[in-house]
């Protein structure tokens, strides 16, 4: 542009004609076009890869975390995570980091070439800035603190939305819909407060920055307009200089957003950091091994546990042979849930405790001792998938249909799902939502037999069974459990008909054991629980 208008106004001394100029801008601008192409695609397709890799290694890491993390966190706040602080995250190492290099490199640019036309215009041209700078600098530092109060509110409205959803039958049920839109309501109102406040800090910052380009401009139309008429500098130089304060404008502009975008992904990420510093409290020791062949035998040598301050078992010791069927009973909360987990290895135990095979669990990697153990929970859980999806979910190669026939087969399941219209293609819903409480206990007890375990655990697995349906159960299970060692939980005595000893807890000790009848015959806490049941 200075050559260009210099050739116009000396056109015999100037070193370029104006067409040239011209030709020369034009290069330049499609250049200039080609080059933002490639740079916002190879930046823009980093960021995204950035934010595939940081939700792979945080989804990996959530499935290495046991269930005392989840006890203690919302789904809600944990999908929030997933989503907005991640989005957060990539417009940072994306747009941000792309406009930051541009920014710094027109400033280092711009500024220079200000300073070769004329020094002393350039340092009052720019002298605004660094005052600038400094009230950005303080009102960036609210906006970190802001962002994260934002971030928190967003995952409590994530979970609280969640949660309504889950709950959405149960909320209905009870005519409870004004109430639950009105907490909606309180904790959208406090995101909206949070995110207003954030704006006002935004607001702030672009008024800040156009007074500093707004102030340079002047500088430069007042001493820069004087410099020209004294012959200091040429129209030339002049108009080269403006253009030079004019590329600053957008760069300092879009500093104010990329401030904001910069402490909204310092929040974010020290969110997601929260879920990847999170350790295991169950994990491999260096020296675990696998299970080649598990035979089933299970020691429990003064085995204690407690959640927090609140001790579960205290102190249980009893030998389980291989190929037994145990029955577990006993009154509400004195543990039977727990020792199951503890031995499928979903909670933390100290060394020298629980045995399997004579082996001390803990030198025995989880995924061998998962592998080969069955598990049916309390609490079941159906994926929105087929029935047969269902029940072979947990193993990586697919299963032929006679597998999954024989295990639905097996759970006293196959005559309800030949009454399906699809069969085993039927979709079961959200959780199961299209089946009923008993036939989501069959289905998981199919999952759990489908892989042939040696060691199953069934927790409760009868409580919304029929007792005509039971009958049938017990009859298929009974033929299962031949050489496969097996736990029972369970309130109902009529769940322990092939059970060769039943053990009895009470207040986290073994209170009784031994066969029903021995059991019966002492009188004692087994003994007044089948008299009731009975009479029932």
């Amino acid at each position: 542009m200075k050559l260009a208008i210099e050739a116009l106004q000396n056109p015999e001394k100037a070193r370029f004609t104006a067409s040239f100029c011209a030709a020369a801008i034009t290069v330049l601008a499609i250049i200039h076009c080609i080059t933002r192409i490639f740079s916002r695609t190879m930046m823009l397709n980093a960021a995204r890869l950035i934010e595939f890799r940081i939700r792979d290694d945080m989804f990996n890491h959530l499935t290495t975390l046991d269930l005392s993390f989840f006890s203690n966190s919302r789904s809600g706040d944990i999908l929030s995570r997933f989503s907005n602080d991640l989005t957060n995250v990539r417009m940072l190492t994306g747009f941000g980091l792309m406009s930051i290099i541009n920014t710094a490199l027109i400033y280092s640019a711009a500024v220079t070439m200000m300073a070769r036309i004329q020094p002393a215009l350039t340092f009052w041209a720019i002298l605004p800035f660094p005052l600038m700078v400094l009230i950005v600098k303080k009102i960036s530092a609210h906006l970190f603190s802001r962002s994260l109060k934002a971030q928190k509110e967003l995952a409590a409205l994530s979970s609280q939305a969640e949660e309504s959803v889950s709950a959405v039958r149960l909320i209905k049920s009870y005519c409870r819909e004004e109430y639950f839109l009105k907490e909606f309501e309180k904790t959208a109102e406090c995101y909206l407060k949070q995110n207003l406040r954030i704006a006002r800090l935004r607001g702030l910052i672009i008024p800040v920055m156009a007074a500093a380009t707004g102030a340079g401009t002047l500088v430069v139309l007042f001493i820069g307009g004087r410099y020209v008429i004294n012959g200091i500098i040429t129209l030339g130089d002049y108009v080269a200089f403006s253009g030079y304060l004019a590329m600053l404008v957008w760069p300092t502009a879009v500093l104010g957003w990329i401030l904001t975008l910069a402490q909204r992904g310092a929040a974010s990420m020290s969110r997601l950091s929260e879920i990847l510093a999170a350790e295991p409290a169950v994990f491999d020791h260096p020296e675990a091994v696998s299970l080649a062949n598990l035979k089933g035998g299970i020691e429990l040598r003064d085995l204690k546990f407690s959640y927090g301050e609140t001790e579960v078992l205290k102190g249980i010791s009893c030998n389980i042979k291989p190929g037994e069927t145990v029955g577990i009973t006993g009154e509400v909360g004195c543990g039977k849930t727990t020792l199951l987990r503890l031995i499928a290895r979903l909670l933390p135990i100290s060394e020298n405790m629980l045995f399997i095979d004579d082996i001390d669990v803990n030198l025995i990697k989880s995924s061998s001792l998962r592998g080969k153990t069955g598990y049916v929970p309390q609490e079941t859980f159906l994926f929105s998938r087929t029935i047969a999806e269902n029940i072979g979910y947990s193993f990586t190669n697919e299963m032929v249909s006679d597998d999954i026939r024989k295990a639905a087969t097996q759970a006293g399941f196959i005559e309800d799902i030949e009454s399906f219209p699809k069969k085993f293609e039927t979709e079961v819903g959200e959780k199961g939502v299209t089946l009923s409480g008993g036939q989501k206990q069959r289905l998981s007890i199919a999952r759990a037999v489908a892989g042939n375990p040696p060691i199953l655990l069934l927790d409760d697995p009868l409580s919304a069974v029929d007792a005509g349906r039971e009958e049938d159960i017990l009859n298929e299970l009974g033929k299962f459990y031949n050489g496969r060692t097996v736990l029972i939980v369970s309130q109902r005595i009529s769940a322990f008909r092939d059970c060769s000893s039943i053990i009895v807890l009470q207040d986290g000790k073994i209170a009784e054991r031994g066969t029903p009848a021995e059991l019966i015959d002492k009188n004692g806490l087994y003994t007044e629980i089948y008299r009731r049941q009975q009479s029932s």
